[in-house]
């Protein structure tokens, strides 16, 4: 069985991570992915990020990750002759997928009215920092700031008292799943035009995801007028939904949300049946009334035995649960495995370099993925396709308008 896009062409005027991390999880999807670049390249390409860098890495890990799959043509849309290539790319595409700014996208006659009125089979897709509409609707934004800082995000996971608010736990976390969100929609808008025939615009958000990420608080915090719910203090509502810190140092992470159901059974597996029958901890509303008592026995007893006990204790019993795990575990995890959600990705030379699947699964296989591109490695290609002679590629070189 083929991939769900084969034959699909999207056409993406996108840098940075948010909107090409689409572009990946569609070529994933078996969609033909033109990356249009300008020809000094997407400045995401050898980008340091802090602590994270490595000048000596030979692969750059953000620039494989979001553009993956991809086949890459440099173009310079502020010269004439780059916008006829772009809009011969255009006649037979399906999607035409940009991060670019509005202001940017008018200066260059690539705006959703000018291509809509030209390809009126295209549909126009967008990734915005907060939306197309309202004051800041032609603004630019990034992950840090308004997916994880204007989106609430930060101050949920921070303590009132904190010195600094939480930041993301790594590089394009809100990127990634915004481009997800987008990457859905796309999949909406391509099914639509197929069973109507109407081709649509298609916007997705940083700000928006990031509300969507965090609607059951939003709506708790619109409806009662509360401006943050503060960060729990002290012992769980339910022991059995906790963290507990094992005696080697790791974390179980236990969520138990029916706790009168698994109580009994996770007490006797875990050596302390009294507990169980302790009038104190009978039941839920036992435990509640004894909770510092309760969650102060049920820390104890993690802390007296290291984790790998802990997880032959717990895999007899029930209850849900699973472990803190650190990403340098997750490729020995047996489902990543099982799953293939980590593939190794043919790198040429005879080596591979490591990359996580969309996570999606058809036929219960997962998606193939393939490296990402060289700044230019298709420009030749793809304007001979076009129909472009060698003559007329040349002639775009020397104008500085093709790598």
């Amino acid at each position: 069985m083929g991939r769900p896009l084969e034959g699909i062409r999207i056409v993406e005027v996108a840098m940075w991570a948010f909107v090409p991390a689409c572009g990946g999880m569609l070529a994933d999807l078996g969609a033909e992915v033109i990356k249009v670049e300008p020809p000094t390249g997407d400045p995401l390409r050898g980008l340091k990020i802090g602590a994270l860098s490595n000048p000596e890495a030979q692969y750059d890990w953000s620039w494989e990750s979001y553009n993956r799959g991809k086949r890459s043509i440099t173009l310079d849309l502020r010269h004439e002759s780059g916008r006829t290539v772009l809009g011969r790319l255009l006649e037979d595409a399906d999607v035409f997928l940009t991060s670019l700014l509005p202001p940017a996208r008018r200066s260059m006659g690539i705006d959703a009215e000018t291509l809509r009125a030209r390809f009126p089979r295209l549909i126009y897709a967008s990734g915005s920092a907060t939306g197309p509409n309202g004051p800041d609707g032609e603004k630019g934004g990034y992950d840090a700031i308004t997916f994880w800082a204007r989106g609430g995000i930060a101050s949920s996971l921070t303590a009132e008292d904190a010195a600094q608010p939480v930041g993301p736990p790594g590089p394009a976390f809100g990127d990634t799943l915004s481009g997800a969100m987008l990457a859905g929609g796309i999949c909406a808008a391509i099914a639509q035009r197929a069973m109507t025939g109407e081709a649509s615009e298609v916007d997705v958000s940083l700000l928006g995801t990031a509300m969507w990420s965090q609607q059951r608080l939003i709506c708790q915090a619109t409806a009662e007028d509360v401006q943050r719910f503060p960060r729990p203090a002290g012992p769980p509502h339910n022991v059995l939904v906790a963290n507990y810190r094992t005696a080697d140092g790791r974390f179980v992470a236990l969520c138990m949300l029916q706790a009168d159901r698994y109580w009994a059974r996770f007490c006797d597996v875990a050596g302390r049946p009294d507990l169980a029958a302790d009038p104190r901890f009978a039941d839920a509303a036992a435990r509640r009334a004894h909770l510092a008592e309760c969650h102060a026995e049920v820390t104890a007893l993690f802390a007296a035995k290291p984790l790998d006990e802990w997880k032959t204790i717990l895999a007899r019993q029930d209850g849900q649960w699973d472990v803190v795990q650190d990403v340098g575990e997750l490729k020995d995890d047996p489902q990543v495995r099982a799953n293939h959600y980590l593939r190794a990705v043919d790198a040429g030379g005879g080596t591979a370099i490591p990359m996580v699947a969309s996570p999606m699964l058809f036929g219960g296989k997962a998606l193939p993925s393939t490296r990402a591109p060289e700044l230019g490695a298709d420009s030749d290609a793809v304007l001979t396709e076009l129909g472009y002679d060698e003559d007329a590629v040349i002639d775009l070189k020397v104008q500085g308008v093709v790598f």
